[in-house]
């Protein structure tokens, strides 16, 4: 993604994957249909789990209002047909 130029660091593209950052460093970048806007908090001394990663940084997009359809049903089950074509709805939403 970096080298593609997809990723941000301050509102700058980032050309190199050995870019430096900083605690403070704002970056940008696409994850999945989503885009993503995080502010580095600091630094682990060694890899961990998730939970401590998470600690590390602070996300900056503001929430999302919309409850997906199948979150009403807790998601266990495959989506009929109805919630299927309100999926596809919110989908090209989001694309365009």
């Amino acid at each position: 993604m970096v080298t593609g130029g997809h990723v941000r660091v301050n509102g700058s593209r980032v050309a190199k994957a050995s870019h430096g950052i900083a605690a403070g460093d704002v970056l940008t970048f696409a994850q999945g249909h989503e885009i993503r806007v995080v502010r580095i908090e600091g630094f682990a001394q060694r890899r961990g789990p998730a939970r401590e990663a998470r600690m590390l940084y602070s996300d900056l997009a503001e929430p999302e209002d919309t409850v997906p359809p199948l979150a009403e049903s807790g998601g266990n089950r495959r989506p009929t047909k109805r919630e299927r074509r309100k999926l596809d709805f919110i989908r090209r939403q989001e694309l365009e």
